[in-house]
């Protein structure tokens, strides 16, 4: 459906009080105004998923067996790998692109494992994707090397990030010699002016301390808004005074941190026959308490890691309302302001900015977190998106 002039009347605006009455006309909003009378819906700014793996996805049904925990998934994945081909990935990433797309994301980033010197195959497949579907869904790509294994291949690594636009990224894990490792990181994204983006602390062992490390070197550099890390598992374990002084110190230093709440609670605590107990969600309200600003994102997505999902930022902010007793109000911000800006982009919704948007048939947003069956209509360019049904 294309509407040169379009008018919605008495919606509730996310981020505002009161009604509104939203009007476009090719492709922009010329008004928002306040108005005495509710009932058309619940409009909000399109989405930011600064987390995902697009190389993987879609690969669930190929998996030998549920992987039992973090690193048996990572061993299965690792196996699909050595199958990949530029079609197969191309395919799989289209799809996810395309669903995330008409669910309402505007901004993407994936992470791409590279762990020898020359770029991987999928880091040219994705590449090539994302100048397909810039002004769609605008695509960065972030490495994702072993820390051991980023300080010796590094120098290769950063020169075609650099080249790419892409973010230097990072496992890190009960590393030896971690201070040394993450010195040799910091000092590439120095030399080639690059941003980094951490795996950090993906478990549930109290002695992993990366995100300690990390946040020293970022506030000795002064790389504020310059390094995110994604995950925080033990944070979850560890002392909660120790967390709420590591908390403060990461907001200090301007350190983002992303918070996946589907394939750390489906990861974590793992066993055969046996109901988890520990879910491994870091604290992201303490985090948000303390400055710390605080993303949600998709991460995995029917892969060997999560098998589930969809690329619906909607689903991933529902399963962090609900895991972490979030008000849903207070955090659409990390499903959209927060990563854009993060990402560099802009998503708010004002007079004279483009008719980009996502329309709930619903009063507001904990209506919509309570109905996932709620009738949602993206807008891109002043016009509805039809349904996808995978096709393209």
């Amino acid at each position: 459906m294309t509407d040169k002039r379009a008018r919605l009347q008495g919606i509730t605006l996310a981020g505002q009080s009161g009604f509104w009455d939203l009007e476009q006309e090719a492709g922009r909003i010329t008004a928002l105004r306040p108005t005495p009378t509710g009932g058309g819906g619940y409009v909000m700014p399109l989405l930011a998923d600064v987390h995902t793996h697009l190389d993987k996805t879609m690969t669930a049904p190929r998996m030998p067996h549920r992987a039992q925990s973090l690193f048996d998934a990572i061993e299965i994945m690792g196996q699909d790998a050595t199958r990949w081909t530029d079609e197969d990935l191309r395919n799989r990433a289209t799809e996810g692109l395309a669903k995330a797309y008409h669910h309402g994301t505007a901004l993407m980033r994936s992470h791409v494992d590279w762990s020898h010197a020359d770029a991987p195959r999928s880091w040219h497949v994705l590449n090539e994707l994302a100048q397909d579907w810039r002004g769609r869904v605008d695509l960065q790509l972030s490495s994702l090397t072993a820390l051991d294994d980023l300080a010796r291949i590094g120098a290769d690594i950063a020169p075609a990030l650099r080249r790419d636009g892409g973010i230097l990224g990072a496992f890190v894990y009960r590393n030896d010699d971690l201070a040394t490792h993450l010195k040799t990181v910091f000092d590439l994204a120095e030399t080639h002016d690059l941003h980094l983006d951490f795996h950090v602390d993906e478990g549930l062992d109290t002695e992993a301390q990366g995100i300690d490390a990390i946040i020293d070197e970022t506030a000795r550099r002064g790389m504020a808004s310059r390094v995110l890390c994604g995950h925080g598992c033990a944070l979850s374990v560890r002392d909660p005074a120790e967390v709420e002084t590591l908390l403060g110190r990461a907001a200090e230093a301007g350190i983002g941190l992303t918070v996946l709440p589907g394939a750390n609670s489906y990861l974590q605590d793992a066993g055969p026959g046996r109901t988890p107990r520990l879910r491994g969600l870091a604290p992201l309200r303490e985090a948000a308490a303390a400055g710390v600003p605080v993303m949600l994102g998709s991460d995995n997505v029917r892969d060997g890691f999560f098998p589930y999902g969809d690329y619906d930022l909607i689903d991933v902010l529902r399963m962090g309302v609900l895991m972490g007793h979030l008000p849903p109000e207070d955090w659409l911000d990390g499903i959209s302001a927060r990563p854009a800006a993060w990402m560099g982009h802009d998503l708010s919704l004002r007079s004279g900015g483009p008719a980009d948007f996502i329309h709930f048939d619903a009063t507001d947003l904990n209506d919509v977190i309570s109905r996932p069956s709620a009738v949602r209509r993206v807008w891109r360019d002043g016009a509805v998106l039809s349904p996808f049904h995978g096709d393209l």
